[in-house]
């Protein structure tokens, strides 16, 4: 046999167990899809080619934007963006202390499990609940936005910062710890150093997504660039919708060259 043929690596064999638990996961994968087909409908797929009337209509405005009150688009993805910003920055204040509490590396079970259900609780309710409930509190506005976005990305954040902590090395926390240092001393010059460039990669993309969520949050009365989009979609005015659609566009591409540049600065 040729030297070449045998310097060609073979791939590891796995075990009968592991192909056979590939195995149940893909077809389970598999049975699931099919059992969803009917419930979802996805047999209407051809009704998406099927040149109906309104998907006319749609086609030919769509492809010419109104910019008419091009100034009102602006003024309210401005207010929409702000919402996003003030959503971020309370969802950190909620996500920081219990990421570190919700941390196996950090607290005891008695902590850790409490503070990892509360986050399972505030990132399970959707946005849109969240917010109609603070609309009952406080009333239609922004401000019920930014509360609902608030809660929501919170719980996510927490989520993934006491991941982050959990992945740390133990050394520099330990060295820190040899010094006498308590607590705090060992989270802030032990732990904090670690994940900083991580939890903040994590916190610029959940202001992306969030000024993206807070566009649907007009629909219980957070006001915001959401709010034109759905009246233009309602009154079947395309063009408008096109040019809000393009507003929403240009805005959201640059929050995220911005957070494309800080990204590299951390790295």
């Amino acid at each position: 046999m040729p030297a070449s043929a045998e310097a060609i690596p073979r791939p590891p064999s796995r075990a009968m167990g592991d192909r056979a638990f590939d195995i149940l996961v893909w077809g389970g994968l598999a049975a699931l899809l099919i059992a969803g087909f009917h419930g979802a409908e996805i047999f209407r797929i051809s009704d998406l080619f099927s040149g109906s009337a309104a998907m006319r209509q749609l086609a030919v405005q769509f492809v010419r934007p109104n910019f008419t009150d091009w100034r009102l688009y602006i003024a309210n993805m401005w207010l929409t963006v702000q919402m996003a910003i003030w959503g971020t920055a309370l969802a950190l204040v909620i996500a920081v202390p219990l990421g570190l509490a919700g941390a196996r590396n950090l607290t005891p079970p008695w902590i850790q499990q409490p503070a990892r259900r509360v986050l399972d609780l505030l990132r399970s309710v959707p946005d849109l609940v969240i917010g109609a409930i603070f609309v009952v509190a406080v009333g239609l506005g922004p401000f019920a936005g930014v509360m609902a976005l608030a809660v929501n990305t919170g719980g996510v954040l927490g989520k993934l910062f006491s991941e982050a902590v959990e992945a740390i090395e133990p050394g520099p926390v330990e060295g820190v710890r040899a010094t006498g240092a308590g607590g705090a001393a060992q989270i802030v010059w032990g732990v904090m150093p670690q994940v900083a460039p991580l939890w903040t990669s994590y916190a610029l993309y959940r202001f992306e997504s969030n000024a993206r969520s807070a566009t649907v949050l007009s629909l219980i009365g957070a006001g915001g660039i959401g709010q034109n989009l759905f009246d233009s979609i309602n009154s079947f005015a395309f063009d408008q919708t096109s040019a809000i659609v393009i507003v929403i566009v240009v805005a959201v591409t640059i929050i995220d060259l911005i957070s494309q540049i800080i990204r590299t600065r951390l790295i």
